[in-house]
């Protein structure tokens, strides 16, 4: 159980879809577990395999406010969205950068557990929010993705100027 690298922007293993998790064993308790100290080691409140590298539909999230409440979702599914607004979201993966998306602020989902077991869960405010961005990154988008074009554009171009140039 360690923290692992957060992948960032504009890596393409960010833009990479998901498989979902067919196996409930020893590897996705250790994958769940990195998961959770990765996040705890960091200020945000919710992460993605993808963003740890493992193309598999896992997520945690952890409202707590003190680290000590993490939530398991293995291949989430939305089953019901409402009360759209307008959030302000940032993303580990995304450091520094900080925009208003249009996100449901009530949903139903449905998923399994770290064994496999099936569940349905309503969550309402952030948690909602939350989980549609982590859903996100296991479908390959990011919320900057959800932004103004102008502004995707803008954050395209600083990524391009950071990342390394191919060698000759």
């Amino acid at each position: 159980m360690a923290p692992r690298p957060i992948l960032e922007y504009p890596d393409p293993r960010l833009r990479e879809r998901s498989l979902p998790v067919a196996r409930f064993g020893a590897d996705l308790a250790h994958l769940i577990e990195d998961l959770i100290a990765t996040l705890h080691a960091t200020p945000g409140i919710g992460l993605s395999a993808p963003q740890i590298g493992t193309l598999q539909r896992v997520l945690v999230t952890d409202h707590s406010g003190d680290k000590t409440a993490p939530e398991v979702y293995v291949n989430p599914l939305i089953l019901e969205r409402s009360a759209i607004g307008i959030i302000e979201e940032s993303c580990l993966s995304v450091p520094g950068i900080t925009g208003n998306v249009f996100r449901a602020t009530r949903l139903r989902v449905q998923a399994q557990d770290a064994t496999g077991t099936a569940f349905e869960r309503d969550l309402d405010g952030m948690p909602a929010v939350c989980l549609q961005h982590e859903i996100d990154h296991l479908d390959g988008k990011l919320f900057i993705d959800r932004l103004m074009p102008w502004r995707r554009l803008m954050i395209r171009l600083a990524a391009a100027r950071r990342a390394p140039s191919p060698s000759a």
